[in-house]
């Protein structure tokens, strides 16, 4: 099939969901939903009761026999919580989960891929990252069941994805290697998933969809494409100016305000990624119809764009933090800073500041706490089993837990605070609530060129500015 122009950004935990990946997906390019995180977001929207139907009317084509009644009667609230009820929490994900706790990660999975697809013939990706190894197996497989046509992968080396994209697409066991801190050399543990016992023995043949490597260096590029486990079908090449999660500079230096210095030795050379011979797109600071033509003339086959798509009309940011944020970038008022110390992952990720919007002392006055457990790391015990932790937790519980207490320094809690973006926050025992996080790329801030005194857009708006460069609303 014709490659897009315009990918949608696979922004994470319910922002590319599954309205804004099918508003961009009819419009002819490649629409994206995040997977991080879609178990929790897919369980408490059922614990807000389902406005629409919709989860339910997915959960009515989920294949699997019994699965989707019993997620139901466990999670599903007609009329939604009451007033300042807290969310029912999932069981936190490790190397080694029930029958059951997979089958509602692929029911979710399947469930946002299904909607994203409904209604149209256009073309839907899935966006996971690497780093979050344990529960993408299952992951992969609900949106492969829903007919998802792309996969991409970042923050990390995705090295062994398409194999096991290939064994899923057989119906045969997959398994990925779990790194586990404190293990030397040798020690191999892997995350396992077989599809067969979920059919009661033999799994479907599905079509295997094409896999794209996230990465910000023309060497992994090169990495994947010889060594990789099956078949890369293209690149996003990422520059540190996109939003979210941005690769580490490779010469490690920062900033008197902290954020990180990226070099030369930064810079993707376009050159020998041609000379692959795979496709692929550019993103970080390509939200515009200059920069897609940009693109096309280095011998790209378009841009990946997040940003813009991201506050858009279908964008699953809750609307009003969405139109404030719009607001402030209108009056230039947005700063986007890149917090080093940020993500519990490591990675450097980008974070949105304006007057009125969420504030470095509402992270810093929440109480710790880690119960979603999507970014904790797997470690090896002085007595040899393997348990997890998360920097962002607790200090005096990470560092019980062997950890070093200047690593949990500065760190946010991203699973709460970006469930809290997209209108899920968590209410606490003393009634706080968690507060939100806002991430953007770094030319969020010019914006209003876009905008050209507007108050909201659509994400077809987008489509047609990058390329036809029509900025008028419909």
């Amino acid at each position: 099939w014709p490659w897009p122009q315009v990918i949608q950004g696979g922004m994470g935990v319910g922002v590319s969901g599954w309205r804004l990946a099918r508003a961009v997906a009819a419009s002819g390019q490649l629409g994206v939903v995040s997977g991080s995180l879609i178990d929790t977001v897919f369980v408490r929207r059922l614990q807000d009761g389902d406005e629409g139907g919709h989860m339910r009317r997915a959960m009515a084509a989920f294949p699997l026999p019994g699965v989707a009644a019993a997620v139901l009667a466990t999670h599903f609230r007609p009329g939604g919580r009451p007033a300042g009820k807290p969310y029912r929490l999932l069981p936190v994900y490790s190397h080694e989960v029930t029958r059951e706790r997979a089958a509602l990660t692929i029911l979710a999975s399947f469930c946002e891929v299904w909607l994203a697809r409904e209604g149209h013939d256009g073309r839907l990706g899935m966006n996971l990252l690497t780093k979050v190894a344990m529960p993408n197996p299952a992951l992969l497989y609900g949106a492969m069941l829903a007919g998802v046509d792309v996969i991409l992968m970042g923050a990390g080396i995705p090295r062994e994805i398409p194999g096991v994209l290939d064994a899923l697409a057989r119906g045969d066991e997959a398994k990925l290697r779990l790194e586990v801190e404190g293990d030397a050399g040798g020690v191999e543990v892997f995350v396992r998933f077989d599809p067969r016992p979920h059919f009661g023995g033999v799994a479907p043949v599905l079509a295997r969809p094409a896999f794209f490597a996230i990465i910000s260096s023309h060497l992994l590029a090169s990495v994947l494409a010889k060594k990789a486990s099956g078949r890369v079908d293209g690149f996003v090449v990422e520059a540190p100016t996109a939003g979210g999660h941005n690769a580490p500079p490779r010469d490690g230096g920062h900033d008197a305000a902290g954020e990180p210095l990226y070099g030369e030795r930064d810079v993707v050379d376009l050159a020998k990624l041609r000379a692959l011979g795979l496709p692929f797109w550019l993103a970080g600071g390509t939200g515009s119809p200059e920069q897609l033509r940009a693109a096309l003339a280095a011998g790209a086959r378009g841009v990946q764009v997040g940003s813009l798509f991201a506050f858009c009309d279908e964008s699953g940011v809750e609307p009003t933090l969405r139109a404030s944020a719009l607001a402030a970038a209108a009056r230039g008022e947005v700063r986007v800073h890149t917090d080093a110390k940020a993500s519990p992952t490591g990675y450097p990720f980008k974070v949105a500041r304006w007057p009125g919007g969420p504030s470095e002392s509402d992270d810093e006055a929440r109480e710790r706490i880690c119960d979603l457990g999507a970014l904790r790391m797997p470690y090896r015990t002085r007595h040899g089993a393997i348990a997890y932790r998360c920097p962002a937790a607790p200090v005096k519980v990470y560092v019980s837990k062997g950890g070093d207490a200047a690593a949990g320094v500065g760190r946010k809690c991203l699973c709460n605070a970006l469930l809290a973006t997209v209108g899920q926050a968590q209410v606490r025992h003393d009634g706080r609530i968690e507060p939100p996080l806002v991430t953007a790329g770094d030319d969020f801030r010019h914006i209003a060129r876009f905008l050209n005194g507007r108050t909201h857009y659509s994400a077809a708006n987008v489509v047609a500015w990058l390329v036809e460069g029509s900025a008028t609303l419909v």
